[in-house]
């Protein structure tokens, strides 16, 4: 079996050439016509020099030329490297250059920053731009004309054979510290969070046409409304699932909660993909604010990022016939586990999941942790090669346990008696304050369950005597003075009181990654640069 992205797209594609593969806006494009435009593209990159192994970064927000772009990369056994487009031109030179990029296709938007850093990426020689409706119109580049380029390449699919290990790698988004290249086969990316391993008996799947067979069988294909960017695997491989299985996806440029349930009512998706409370509450209060026929969502599915127990009431309130789901999961490991909201559940509870696909939890010396006890989220059987250019970081995570390749991550979890698992926070963000252990995301969902809040981020603040205190920058809820009295008393009521933010800095608005998940660099300067406006000495 190729078992390669490439593949996987040209079977559905194949069995269902007239079906419509993506919808952006007014834009859509059937199977075939997706297929003809990302082969194109394949032949024009091939043209320039590219081929199996050439690092070709897309610095785009969601839009079907991203898809298209990611497509041809891989038809050409070339490896799409995701770009974060809210990078500036430090931060754009560190990955362009770490990921030693040769070409890159950018929206014109973003073309002020690669035009700045391009005289220091001697590796750096095609570069494509792609229009948009971002405020890129009229920006100089000196990128050449992605449609034109499209113009110059063959629509015939006659590419050699692939491979079961051609590269797929994913940029980290580098909340807490510099991004880093997770490498994986694309065979085993496929396996964990694809469609390779059924969803329900966890049994590999037959073969690599098990899914395109699926789509052509199917009458009624789902939708797939995929919020997230496209430049985060919380995206990119639930849009590659859907399409591998014959089914549509939808696609907006930006978030905007008003404008997802105008799409909602008139394209009428099945499925919608966010990322934790950053997506999930304005999309609460925007329903709430102008309603619409939502009553096409079987599912609204999270990943990456953690819902609150307030958001998931309230999405059960407002969908009963709906259901939430939460996965855990990060780029070293794929897919972890899954969760089914419950309403009224306790809010310092982390997400409880059930696991699988060679997912457990573990000790430090890597051995299955029983029920009761606590250790280290773990992945066995289809795991990343390591990370790209650093073999000290892959050796630390990546190790071998009693003849079992296995990789560790930082996140924390206990084992529950029914053999499910409830994730308790990210390791590496960890706050020891006199000792005591505090994870912020814990802290977070509670800090965010009380009524005047509306987002928040938890970070340690250092201290002379404790080491750390625990600090929040928070968002209110409407404009009413925070209660810092209340909000005492309502973490108090759920957690210890070693766990209680002895400082906090209200914002207007919480700072966030693209994905969703909170951007704890921006807390920890943010705090470091004014008093807070809570200090409880």
């Amino acid at each position: 079996m190729a078992t390669n992205f490439a593949d996987l797209y040209e079977h559905a594609a194949d069995a269902v050439p007239d079906r419509t593969a993506v919808i952006e806006g007014d834009r859509r494009l059937t199977f075939a016509e997706l297929d003809a435009r990302a082969n194109r593209l394949a032949h024009h990159l091939a043209a320039a020099g590219a081929g199996p192994g050439t690092h070709i970064g897309f610095h785009m927000h969601n839009s079907i030329e991203t898809l298209e772009t990611l497509l041809g990369c891989f038809k050409i056994r070339a490896v799409p490297i995701n770009i974060n487009y809210r990078y500036r031109a430090e931060e754009l030179h560190y990955v362009y250059d770490n990921a030693d990029l040769e070409m890159v296709i950018h929206h014109r938007c973003y073309a002020p920053f690669i035009e700045e850093v391009r005289p220091r990426l001697p590796r750096l020689r095609h570069t494509l731009v792609v229009e948009d409706d971002q405020g890129g119109a009229g920006l100089p580049t000196e990128s050449s004309s992605y449609e034109r380029a499209l113009e110059s390449g063959s629509p015939e699919r006659d590419f050699g054979p692939r491979s079961a290990d051609d590269l797929f790698i994913m940029y980290t988004g580098g909340t807490t510290g510099l991004p880093k290249g997770v490498m994986w086969r694309q065979e085993d990316m496929w396996r964990v969070l694809g469609g390779g391993i059924d969803f329900y008996t966890g049994e590999p799947v037959t073969d690599e046409y098990q899914q395109s067979r699926a789509a052509a069988a199917q009458e009624q294909p789902m939708r797939w409304f995929v919020l997230p960017p496209l430049i985060h695997a919380a995206a990119m491989m639930p849009t590659f699932t859907a399409l591998w299985s014959g089914n549509t996806v939808l696609f907006e440029p930006r978030f905007d909660a008003d404008r997802v349930w105008q799409v909602v009512a008139r394209e009428k998706p099945h499925i919608l993909v966010v990322t934790g409370d950053a997506l999930a509450r304005p999309l609460v209060d925007a329903y709430r604010a102008a309603p619409v026929d939502a009553s096409s969502l079987v599912s609204i599915g999270s990943g990456a990022a953690q819902l609150t127990q307030p958001v998931k009431n309230e999405l059960l309130e407002l969908f009963p016939s709906t259901l939430v789901t939460e996965s855990i999961g990060s780029s070293e490991t794929g897919f972890g586990g899954i969760g089914f909201a419950q309403k009224d559940d306790d809010p310092g509870r982390g997400p409880r999941v059930s696991v699988g696909r060679g997912a457990l939890v573990v000790d430090e010396a890597g051995q299955p942790v029983p029920p009761g006890g606590e250790g280290w989220v773990a992945k066995t059987g289809n795991v990343p090669i390591g990370y790209y250019k650093d073999q000290a970081k892959t050796d630390k995570l990546f190790r071998a346990v009693d003849g079992t390749r296995m990789v560790v991550t930082d996140d924390r979890a206990r084992v529950e008696a029914d053999g499910s698992v409830t994730l308790i926070g990210r390791g590496n963000m960890m706050i020891n304050t006199g000792g005591e252990k505090v994870f912020p995301e814990e802290v977070e969902s509670v800090v965010k369950a009380y009524e005047g809040i509306y987002d928040a981020v938890v970070i340690g603040i250092a201290h002379e005597r404790w080491g750390q205190l625990v600090g929040a920058v928070v968002s209110r809820t409407g404009e009413r003075e925070l209660d810092f009295a209340a909000l005492e008393a309502h973490v108090r009521e759920h957690l210890a009181g070693y766990k209680l933010p002895r400082r906090i800095w209200v914002v207007d608005t919480v700072a966030r990654t693209p994905s969703g998940k909170p951007d704890y660099r921006w807390a920890k300067s943010f705090a470091a640069s004014c008093e807070p406006d809570h200090d409880v000495r």
